[in-house]
């Protein structure tokens, strides 16, 4: 639509107003306990900004500042409407969604890992989506398995 049609500025506001929907992932939304309870804070994170957002008086600074919290809301609401909470694994005998799991490469690093969700996953803290190739590659396995992935040799040490 044209610039003409609407109260934007110019066509650099409008486009700062209307932003893509984040990317929802095509896999399962399983998620844990934590992850649900972090999906839920960053909805209300996102709805708190939203409203502070609309509290601006410029029409067009308004739009502006709103546009990042609304998509931002529809992302978080659809990721909790689709969640898919998985309770902890029972059993450490094999790896699965929610264990955490210490390995080794054939390398020599020795790296520890809870498999969970995608949204929840962050390598830096310890933890990796269960849809990474690392998490595919050993759900299912057992203490003193080896796995090859991307070349190298992963080995199980411990399943918590």
């Amino acid at each position: 639509m044209s610039v003409a049609f609407t109260k934007e500025e110019s066509a650099e506001t409008a486009a700062e107003t209307i932003l893509p929907d984040r990317v929802i992932s095509p896999h399962p939304n399983l998620v844990t306990q934590s992850g649900l309870a972090a999906l839920e804070r960053e909805l209300a994170a996102a709805r708190d900004a939203y409203e502070a957002a609309n509290a601006i008086e410029d029409v067009n600074e308004r739009r502006r500042q709103t546009a990042g919290p609304a998509r931002d809301i529809r992302y978080f609401a659809e990721r909790l409407r689709t969640a898919d909470v998985r309770p902890d694994p029972v059993s450490t005998a094999t790896i699965a969604f929610g264990s955490t799991v210490r390995f080794a490469r054939d390398d020599g690093r020795v790296q520890t890992y809870r498999i969970v969700g995608e949204d929840e996953a962050d390598p830096k803290a310890g933890t990796v989506s269960h849809v990474s190739p690392v998490a595919r590659a050993l759900v299912g396995k057992a203490v003193g398995d080896v796995v090859k992935l991307g070349g190298q040799e992963l080995e199980v040490l411990a399943i918590s």
